[in-house]
C-alpha cells in the first residue's frame, strides 16, 4: 500500500468521526432543551385564554397585561413564576371592556378592585413568603368567556417536566435547528474534500511531482 493511500484512509476517518461527533451534539443539545420543569397548573388557570407563559424568577418585576389578545379577553402572561418579593405590574390596554384581577383560589390575595377600562391604569402586586404557592386568578365580568391566569411563587410547589415527552423522536428548538443545520453543511463539505482527495490526491501528487 502506498503512503498516498494511507494518507487518504486516515484523512476520512478522522473527517468521518469529526462530522459524527457533531451531528450527535447537535442532537443531544435539541434533546436537553427539550425539556423544561414548570408549574402544575389548576384547569382553571392553565385555560385561560392567550395560553402564554413566563418564568420570571430572578427579576424584580414584571408585568402583566390586562386585556391582551385579540379581543382583548386574556391577562398576557397568562401563567407566570416569580420569586417572594417579586413585584408585579398589572397594566390595562384598555381593550375588551372594564376587567379587574381578583383571586379565585390560593394563597396570594390578589384584589384590584372593581372593574375599570381605562387604558395605562396600574396595579401593583408584591409577592411574599405568605403567597408561595399557586394562585388561580381571573377577571369577575370575564369569567365566563376565559379570562382567567395563573400566579406561581417560590420554588415550594408542584412541578413536572414538559417537551420531551414519552416518544423517542429528538426535538429540536430553533437554536439547536439552526447548529445541525451547520453541522450537515460541514459534513457534506468534509465528504466532497475527500472525494477529491481519493479521486485526485494520487494524481495531483504525480503531476506536482
Amino acid at each position: 500500500m502506498s503512503t498516498d493511500d494511507v494518507s487518504r484512509r486516515r484523512f476520512i476517518r478522522t473527517a468521518g468521526g469529526a462530522a459524527g461527533v457533531a451531528g450527535a451534539a447537535a442532537a443531544t443539545t435539541g434533546t436537553a432543551a427539550a425539556q423544561e420543569e414548570k408549574p402544575v397548573w389548576p384547569s382553571g388557570a392553565s385555560s385561560g385564554n392567550v395560553g402564554s407563559y413566563q418564568d420570571a424568577r430572578g427579576e424584580s418585576e414584571v408585568t402583566v397585561q390586562v386585556g391582551a389578545g385579540d379581543q382583548g379577553l386574556a391577562f398576557d402572561p397568562t401563567l407566570l413564576w416569580v420569586d417572594p418579593g417579586t413585584t408585579i405590574t398589572f397594566e390595562w390596554t384598555g381593550q375588551g371592556g372594564s376587567h379587574n384581577v381578583q383571586t379565585v383560589e390560593g394563597p396570594a390575595s390578589l384584589d384590584s378592585g372593581d372593574p375599570i377600562g381605562e387604558e395605562g391604569h396600574t396595579y401593583e402586586y408584591e409577592t411574599s413568603e405568605e403567597d408561595v404557592g399557586i394562585t388561580h386568578y381571573h377577571c369577575v365580568p370575564h369569567t365566563n368567556v376565559g379570562m382567567h391566569a395563573g400566579l406561581a411563587v417560590g420554588g415550594d410547589i408542584e412541578t413536572e417536566t414538559v417537551g420531551g415527552g414519552g416518544s423517542d423522536a429528538v426535538f429540536v428548538p430553533q437554536g439547536a435547528r439552526a447548529l445541525s443545520v451547520a453541522t450537515f453543511v460541514a459534513m457534506v463539505s468534509t465528504l466532497g474534500l475527500a472525494f477529491v482527495f481519493m479521486k485526485y490526491g494520487g494524481t495531483i501528487t504525480q503531476d506536482d511531482e
